[in-house]
């Protein structure tokens, strides 16, 4: 069953599709994860939400190529690949794009650990310990998406802050690749 969220998205929890309600040209206006994505820690899942939740309330999403969107985006991992499969607003397809996740692997690795450390010490450490933490988890996050940027360049042109939520996703692919 859909539902409307404040922002006026649509989020369909059966399916796993959240959609965005305004439609420009070169706009990402739903995400959906591919197969195989189980559930993940509690903490992991409010990331993931509110990434997806701060990708569909702004973002620039331009294929190269394309005469414009607005997009469908499915995210989704496998054989130690990342899969991009970009859709047009009537879900026909219009780009799939397949980056290897070994290039990612090290970043990934350090955030993973980082954000495990950042979890535990919410819970037990002073607020400078987690403030020099959180520091850390960010520079590794911000690593993370100027090397998706990188990676997408010639084939996908985005800004920075949609660069960082998708990492946030892919953060959470790799830990089911």
């Amino acid at each position: 069953m859909a539902a409307p969220s404040p922002s006026g998205s649509t989020v369909n929890r059966a399916e796993g599709v959240i959609t965005a309600a305004s439609n420009s040209s070169f706009r990402i206006v739903s995400i959906r994860l591919g197969e195989g994505i189980g559930r993940h820690s509690p903490e992991i899942e409010q990331e993931k939400h509110i990434a997806i939740h701060d990708i569909l309330e702004e973002n620039r999403f331009e294929p190269k190529g394309s005469p414009g969107g607005p997009y469908h985006l499915i995210l989704a991992a496998a054989d130690d690949r990342l899969i991009l499969d970009v859709r047009l607003h009537d879900e026909s397809e219009h780009r799939r794009i397949f980056l290897s996740l070994t290039p990612f692997r090290r970043v990934l690795k350090d955030y993973h650990q980082l954000c495990q450390t950042y979890y535990a010490a919410i819970r037990e450490a002073p607020p400078s310990r987690i403030e020099a933490i959180d520091m850390g988890r960010r520079g590794l996050h911000d690593d993370g998406s100027h090397l998706l940027r990188d990676r997408l360049n010639g084939k996908i042109e985005m800004d920075f802050d949609t660069a960082r939520r998708i990492f946030t996703l892919i953060s959470a692919l790799y830990l089911k690749a």
